[in-house]
C-alpha cells in the first residue's frame, strides 16, 4: 500500500453527535478528497464516551457514509479509570502523534477549543521532541461554545487563569479563525477582558491574527430538491406541504423552542398549521410535557440528514427564536442557511449573535424572547404575505447562503 502524499486530520466531535460542526468536519473532509489531499481523517470520540456524555445523537443505523479516503478514527483510552478524563485525551493525543511520526506533508484542523486544540498542540510539541520533524500546519477553529461558554464562564466566575490557558492554546496554532464574525468580536472583547485583569496582550494579537471561516456546506444536498421526494418524506409522517411551521434544530432553551411552543398556543394560524419539533436535546422530555394536551405538536426525534432538507422545503414557514443565554448564543446559525438553501416558507429568527450573518436580508426578524411578537410575525408570514413576497424572500435567501458551500469555504479556509 502506497503512503499517502497529503493528509489532513480534523480533531472535532464527529458524528453522530447532533451538532452543526460535526457536519462541518464532515463537509471539510469530503471537499478534501477533491483538492489534493489523498488522505483525511477525523479523529473523534469513541461513542460509548459519546453516548456517556449525554449529548444528543444521530441514530447510529442511519449515518450517511464517508467517500472512500476518509477515516473516522475513535482511539480507545490510555490508562485506568483513576484518569478519568485524561485517558481518552492521552488515546487521541497518541494517535495523532503515530500519524505526524509518518513522513506525510500534514495540515491538522481543530474545531472547539477545549479541549482538541489542545490535542493538536500537544501531539505536534511531542512529535517534534520525539525527533520525528513533522511537516504540520496547524490551524485552530474557535467555535461558538468556545467562547459563549468556555471562555465567558471563565470570565464571569473570575478564573482568569483558565481563560488564559485558553487564549494561549488558541494562538500558539498556526492559523486562527472564528467560526462569525460575531464570534471574532467575542473573542476580542474577551482577549481585552483578561488583559485588564491579567497584564497580558492577547487582545492586540487576537486582533492581528483571528480571520473569520464561516460553516461549510453542502449545498448540493439541499438544492433542486425532487417535489416527488419532498410529497413523499411528509406524507410518511403525516404533513402536507405548507401545512406546517417547522423547528428543526437542537432542542434546547437557547434555541428558543419554549418561547415557539407558548407562541404557537397564540397563533391565529394553528387551526390551518401544524407545529412540528424536529430534533433531540436537553429540553426534548420537558417541552415534550408541556404539548401533551396539544395534539396539533408534533414531534419528530428520529430526522437524518437525507430527510431534513425535504422537511425544510415542504414547510409553510421556518422558526429559530434563539435567545442568549448564560451557556449559549447563537454564533452563526447553520440550520439558517441550510433552510436558506433548501428553499420552502421564510425563515422567522432573531438576531441573536451571529445570526444576521446566516440570513442576511432574506428573514422575518423579531426581537429575542418577544413571545407576542413571534406569534403575530408567524401568523403573517402564515396568513397574510403573499405568494411574491414568500417567493422573493425564498430567492434571496438562496442567493445569501451560497456563500456558505462547502468548496468556497474550504478554498478561503486551506488555498492551494
Amino acid at each position: 500500500m502506497s503512503r499517502p502524499t497529503r493528509r489532513l486530520v480534523i480533531a472535532v466531535r464527529a458524528d453522530p453527535v447532533i451538532c452543526g460542526h460535526s457536519g462541518e468536519a464532515r463537509n471539510l473532509a469530503e471537499v478534501a478528497l477533491t483538492r489534493g489531499f489523498d488522505d483525511v481523517r477525523l479523529l473523534t470520540w469513541p461513542i460509548p464516551a459519546l453516548q456517556a456524555a449525554g449529548l444528543p445523537l444521530k441514530p447510529l443505523d442511519r449515518l450517511l457514509p464517508y467517500s472512500p479516503g476518509i477515516t473516522v478514527e475513535r482511539p480507545e483510552a490510555v490508562g485506568d479509570y483513576r484518569v478519568p478524563d485524561g485517558r481518552h485525551l492521552a488515546g487521541l493525543t497518541g494517535r495523532l502523534v503515530e500519524l505526524l511520526a509518518e513522513p506525510v506533508p500534514t495540515v491538522c484542523l481543530s474545531m472547539y477549543l477545549v479541549p482538541h486544540t489542545q490535542v493538536i498542540n500537544d501531539a505536534v510539541t511531542a512529535a517534534r521532541a520525539a525527533g520525528f520533524a513533522p511537516q504540520v500546519r496547524t490551524i485552530a477553529k474557535a467555535v461558538g461554545s468556545d467562547v459563549t461558554n468556555v471562555i465567558r464562564s471563565c470570565l464571569r466566575e473570575g478564573r482568569f487563569g483558565a481563560a488564559t490557558v485558553l487564549l494561549t492554546t488558541f494562538l500558539a496554532s498556526d492559523e486562527v479563525v472564528a467560526v462569525s464574525e460575531y464570534t471574532r468580536d467575542e473573542i476580542i472583547a474577551s482577549a481585552l477582558e483578561v488583559d485588564a485583569n491579567c497584564g497580558t496582550s492577547f487582545a492586540e494579537e487576537c486582533r492581528r491574527r483571528v480571520t473569520v471561516s464561516y460553516p461549510p456546506i453542502d449545498s448540493s444536498a439541499f438544492l433542486d430538491l425532487d417535489p416527488a421526494a419532498v410529497d413523499a418524506a411528509l406524507a410518511k409522517r403525516g404533513l402536507e406541504r405548507d401545512k406546517y411551521i417547522l423547528f428543526l434544530s437542537r432542542v434546547a432553551r437557547a434555541k428558543g423552542i419554549y418561547d415557539l411552543v407558548i407562541a404557537y398556543g397564540q397563533m391565529r394560524c394553528r387551526d390551518d398549521v401544524k407545529l412540528v419539533v424536529a430534533g433531540t436535546g436537553p429540553a426534548l422530555e420537558h417541552v415534550r410535557a408541556m404539548a401533551k394536551e396539544d395534539d396539533r405538536i408534533v414531534f419528530l426525534s428520529d430526522v437524518d440528514d437525507d430527510e431534513k432538507p425535504l422537511l425544510m422545503a415542504g414547510c409553510a414557514a421556518y422558526a429559530l427564536p434563539t435567545k442568549p443565554e448564560p451557556d449559549f448564543v447563537e454564533t452563526f446559525g447553520i440550520a439558517l442557511a441550510e433552510k436558506a438553501l433548501a428553499g420552502g416558507g421564510p425563515i422567522i429568527t432573531t438576531l441573536t449573535g451571529g445570526t444576521g450573518e446566516a440570513v442576511g436580508d432574506a428573514a422575518v426578524i423579531v426581537e429575542a424572547g418577544d413571545i407576542g411578537a413571534l406569534a403575530d410575525a408567524i401568523d403573517r408570514v402564515v396568513l397574510d404575505m403573499s405568494g411574491e413576497e414568500r417567493k422573493d424572500l425564498e430567492k434571496r435567501a438562496r442567493a445569501h447562503a451560497m456563500a456558505f458551500d462547502r468548496g468556497a469555504v474550504f478554498d478561503q479556509l486551506l488555498p492551494s
